[in-house]
């Protein structure tokens, strides 16, 4: 998956060193479509490793959302 911008620094603190990151558990931190029946997709946050912030955060499989509003 593609971004539009590319994040290099923390907006909280200013730290230069960021991760990428996923809840974990069995299912229960994935994102469902809301009046669709359907498999959610996974959430992944783009994190700074100096402060914890959560900088970004975005589905796996936007397909899926299609026709949900």
């Amino acid at each position: 998956m593609k971004h539009s911008t590319k994040v290099t620094e923390c907006p909280k603190c200013g730290g230069k060193e960021l991760g990428k990151g996923k809840n974990s558990g069995s299912g229960y931190a994935d994102m469902y479509p809301n009046n669709k029946m359907s498999f959610g997709s996974e959430v992944e946050y783009i994190i700074c490793t100096e402060c914890g912030f959560i900088i970004e955060s975005y589905v796996k499989k936007p397909e899926k959302f299609k026709g949900t509003l």
